[in-house]
């Protein structure tokens, strides 16, 4: 089986069946990351590019450890340092680095929209690590994993994300994946971190109460709050945040069930989760970081059309 798209932009345009396809072949590579020799020769002769505008520490690992468990032969480009800073632009710099004859492009950029633009103009595969505060479709899919391997199908699974929801690529990314698979959704948190259209446009729940949303939900997916995103002041103080949207072991032992807690990261500790509920066994935060390896391997591995995993 292929995939129905030639690139990875968005979980927006994924059909159900490609979403399927690329968690049924995660399976398989997660078996293989369990092996002594975790290392396949898959990719053995392909060249990907993780070109980033963005900072990034688990995203952008997670891809490189990938490729490299795939055998592909890896270029790591960082905006800093690089002729960017001399007034090159994107599709140069693109061009420039295609001539060195890549074959794929890992890209995350701090512009909504800046892969689809690529896409347009260069003829490789692309693969959206992450674009301002579009889609980030690789995290969704290793969340979506995470959740099948631990609560089982999402078809019927009550998921509230939880958190900064207007500045989150990764609670767009989500909730286009979680409603495809048949999955309820809420979101909660401010008023003022909530768009006010998400709830007619994407058919999502919102709720301001938070633990009106634990009580409701089987799985939690908590968004860190993305200061550097935000131009404008929407609530007074973190310390007023965590007070009314922290989630502690009190709050979750009140709620009279048990559920499910992930986290993209970075964690601010004390903030959206406190330790005691991020290091707690109902947490699965580093259950996702694993997952990820996995899920990007299956990713590029379908993007570069191989028949076998080997």
């Amino acid at each position: 089986m292929q995939l129905s798209t030639k690139h990875l932009l968005g979980i927006k345009d994924l059909q159900l069946s490609d979403i399927e396809l690329i968690l049924s072949t995660a399976k398989q590579f997660k078996e293989v990351l369990q092996r002594p020799i975790k290392k396949v020769p898959s990719l053995r002769d392909v060249t990907i590019v993780n070109l980033f505008y963005e900072n990034s520490t688990r995203t952008r690992m997670s891809f490189e450890l990938a490729e490299k468990r795939l055998s592909a032969d890896v270029m790591n480009f960082s905006a800093s340092g690089s002729s960017v800073s001399k007034g090159e632009t994107l599709l140069d710099t693109v061009r420039n680095i295609l001539s060195m004859k890549i074959d794929l492009v890992v890209m995350r950029h701090s512009a909504s929209g800046a892969p689809h633009f690529l896409a347009k103009h260069i003829p490789v595969s692309i693969v959206n690590a992450g674009d301002g505060i579009n889609e980030h479709p690789t995290q969704a899919l290793l969340d979506a994993f995470s959740i099948i391997e631990n609560v089982g199908e999402l078809k019927g699974r009550k998921v509230t994300i939880v958190g900064d929801i207007m500045h989150s690529r990764v609670a767009m990314s989500d909730i286009y994946l979680l409603k495809k698979a048949g999955a309820e959704v809420m979101v909660a948190g401010p008023p003022t971190l909530i768009p006010k259209y998400i709830s007619e446009s994407f058919d999502v729940r919102v709720e301001y109460n938070l633990k009106k949303a634990l009580q409701w939900c089987d799985v939690a997916n908590v968004l860190r709050i993305q200061l550097e995103r935000q131009h404008q002041v929407l609530f007074s103080t973190l310390r007023e945040y965590s007070l009314s949207y922290g989630i502690n072991k009190r709050l979750l032992d009140s709620l009279g069930k048990k559920i499910t807690i992930m986290h993209p990261g970075p964690i601010n500790r004390g903030v959206e989760l406190n330790s005691d509920v991020a290091d707690s066994d109902q947490s699965i935060i580093l259950h996702q970081v694993e997952n990820g390896v996995a899920v990007r391997m299956a990713v590029l591995f379908l993007l570069s059309n191989r028949s076998a995993l080997n």
